[in-house]
């Protein structure tokens, strides 16, 4: 048995199986939070090597300051998103790293899901039928073999997705700051330039990092320049959308269908019960007021390979940085890159 000790912040009971499971090779001592991460629950990390974090928990200057000061000398977030950690403050200071991939396979196909269940009202018709209305009226729906779907990323969530859209007999563009113009041409797809995926686009589905460039991606002036009835569909980051735009897009019918598995001020209401609270977020509120609308909780990740790929990935994390210092996830704070492409091997960052 080790006497390492992690703290584990946001904790659900399916982490604690997930990570149980996986420690049982380790034998580490975990301690499971339900708080979120923040600078008012750093301290409970007193006296721990390490903390494990989700995507909702805050990282910012004040919580890692804590958590130094605390002696914790690791961040493994058990996820592939860091935006919520403000990594020049944990430069020099506290290591981080990260699940960068964990199932590609399970968000390109939640993202289908939400494609199908929008096209063919499957949301609506579900209602109905166990309110013993049988009528199929309102629900029609449209082919999607023949169509165009705008792909906007094409790492390897984004390559996936295509395959499987293509496997619809879709017409497949795309969108990429990095164009991998090999795998286009075996794909069947062609990348195009931003303006005309928003025009030619059926279904515009996001798969690209949030930084800088791509904050409020789509905003008014994106979604005037898409085609009429677009549906849009986004399993990636929720800052990537304005949703004050979408929701004037929805009510103008610009947008003729959304579907979100993540929200920007998702912090407050994401993987938690909140069916006994009314929602105080107006926007997220007026969304579920759209039947054209489905939104779900960050869930498009949420498959046991998955889980178990996240478990495995994080523990490895841990253990390789505190036997001999080797993080092969750890996250670079000028670049953001895993691993770093220029890493210096005296540095902890790119030069």
């Amino acid at each position: 048995m080790s006497d390492l000790r992690v703290a584990f912040f946001d904790s659900k009971p399916y982490d604690m199986k997930s990570f149980d499971s996986e420690n049982q090779s380790y034998g580490y001592a975990i301690k499971y939070f339900s708080e979120k991460l923040n600078p008012d629950t750093a301290p409970l990390a007193a006296g721990y090597d390490a903390v494990c974090a989700f995507v909702n928990d805050d990282l910012s200057a004040g919580t890692l300051e804590k958590l130094c000061a605390s002696g914790v000398k690791l961040v493994a977030l058990r996820c592939a998103g860091y935006n919520n950690i403000d990594l020049k403050v944990a430069f020099g200071k506290i290591h981080v790293a990260r699940v960068p991939d964990y199932s590609p396979y399970a968000v390109a196909e939640h993202a289908v899901a939400l494609m199908l269940s929008l096209n063919r009202k499957i949301h609506r018709a579900y209602y109905r039928v166990r309110d013993n209305n049988f009528s199929i009226n309102g629900l029609l729906g449209f082919d999607m073999h023949g169509k165009t779907a705008g792909i906007i990323g094409t790492g390897k969530i984004g390559q996936v997705l295509i395959k499987i859209l293509k496997g619809f007999g879709m017409n497949v563009v795309a969108y990429d700051l990095h164009p991998r113009e090999d795998i286009a041409g075996e794909a069947g797809f062609s990348y195009t330039t931003m303006d005309k995926l928003y025009a030619e686009s059926d279904i515009i589905s996001l798969h690209c990092p949030l930084n800088t460039e791509t904050y409020h991606l789509i905003n008014n002036e994106a979604i005037n320049k898409m085609k009429k009835g677009a549906m849009l569909i986004n399993t990636g980051r929720g800052q990537l959308i304005d949703t004050a735009a979408l929701v004037e897009g929805l009510k103008s019918g610009t947008i003729g269908f959304a579907g979100l598995d993540v929200y920007e001020e998702e912090s407050e209401y994401f993987f938690e019960d909140k069916s006994d609270e009314i929602i105080l977020d107006d926007i997220l509120a007026r969304l579920n007021t759209f039947n054209n609308v489905i939104v779900t909780s960050h869930q498009a990740f949420f498959t046991k390979e998955a889980l178990g790929n996240i478990s495995s990935t994080t523990m490895k994390n841990i253990a390789g940085f505190f036997k001999d210092g080797s993080i092969p996830n750890e996250i670079c704070y000028r670049c953001g890159k895993t691993p770093c492409p220029r890493k210096d091997k005296t540095q902890s960052s790119c030069f």
